[in-house]
C-alpha cells in the first residue's frame, strides 16, 4: 500500500505538470516543469531509485530547463 507522502508527491507532481501546460507565460511555464521534474526526481528518491533520481535531477531539471532558457533569451518572445 502506498504510503501518504508518496501520494501527495504524486499529487504535486501532477499539479506541476498541469501548471506546466496551462501558464500563458513561457517562463512560468519552465518554472513550473523545473518544479514538475524537481519533484519527481524526489519521488524516486523515496521509492529507492537513486541513480533516477540523479539522471532526472541533472538531465530533466537540468539541461532540459537550461535549454529551454537560453532559447528564451534568444528569441526573447516571453
Amino acid at each position: 500500500m502506498a504510503e501518504i507522502y508518496e501520494i501527495v508527491l504524486i499529487g504535486l507532481t501532477l499539479i506541476a505538470a498541469f501548471f506546466a501546460v496551462r501558464y500563458e507565460r513561457m517562463f512560468g511555464t519552465v518554472v513550473a516543469f523545473l518544479s514538475m521534474s524537481a519533484l519527481t526526481a524526489i519521488l524516486f528518491l523515496v521509492l529507492n531509485a537513486p541513480y533516477a533520481a540523479i539522471f532526472q535531477l541533472l538531465i530533466y531539471a537540468g539541461a532540459v530547463v537550461i535549454l529551454i532558457l537560453i532559447t528564451l533569451h534568444t528569441v526573447k518572445r516571453w
